[in-house]
């Protein structure tokens, strides 16, 4: 079976790209899951925080934003010394940063998968890319997204993050097209 080349040389790869990657995300827990993740993926591999997604879902209260935006200085040195995430003080305070701007967010549009998914006109953009290499690292939208999510105080949501964000959540279809999955995934 052939897969994305990225996706080959570990288990957890394997399965995050044959069953989450590129399936289009409207549920907004999950769409902050990704936008939290993508955020402390920042210089790191993202096997790395494959490998520690457990361990972040269990300290940040599931990605409940309601509950990460009231996070006290107390709760997040307590996140500071937790080896089950990543412990970068700058990521930390994005993510409860973030959980009030994802609040005002779902506040203004109702939900942020309205806000969101407007940056593609609301549906998969379906690329047709034929390596790797082929793939950029981001896109007019995700530089419109990423210009947006600053200006409404978002922190770790560069241009780049942002694609990643949208390769995620199935905002794009970036499955070569010799991937088994790149039909399963073209809506």
């Amino acid at each position: 079976m052939k897969r994305c080349e990225w996706s080959e040389g570990s288990e957890l790869y394997r399965d995050y790209h044959d069953k989450e990657w590129g399936v289009p995300v409207h549920d907004d827990r999950l769409l902050f899951e990704f936008l939290i993740l993508e955020g402390a993926q920042a210089g790191l591999s993202w096997i790395t925080i494959l490998k520690k997604r457990e361990g972040y879902r269990k300290a940040f209260d599931n990605f409940d934003a309601k509950k990460i935006a009231r996070y006290s200085d107390k709760k997040i040195e307590k996140l500071l010394s937790n080896p089950e995430i990543v412990r970068n003080r700058l990521k930390v305070n994005a993510a409860v940063i973030n959980a009030k701007a994802f609040l005002d967010v779902q506040k203004e549009f109702g939900s942020f998968n309205s806000y969101i998914w407007q940056f593609v006109d609301g549906k998969t953009i379906q690329n047709r890319w034929r390596s790797l290499s082929d793939i950029p690292a981001s896109t007019p939208e995700s530089e419109a997204m990423s210009r947006d999510l600053k200006k409404r105080g978002f922190k770790f949501i560069g241009a780049t993050i942002c694609y990643a964000f949208m390769q995620a959540v199935g905002m794009v279809n970036d499955h070569v097209v010799d991937c088994f999955r790149y039909k399963e995934t073209f809506i």
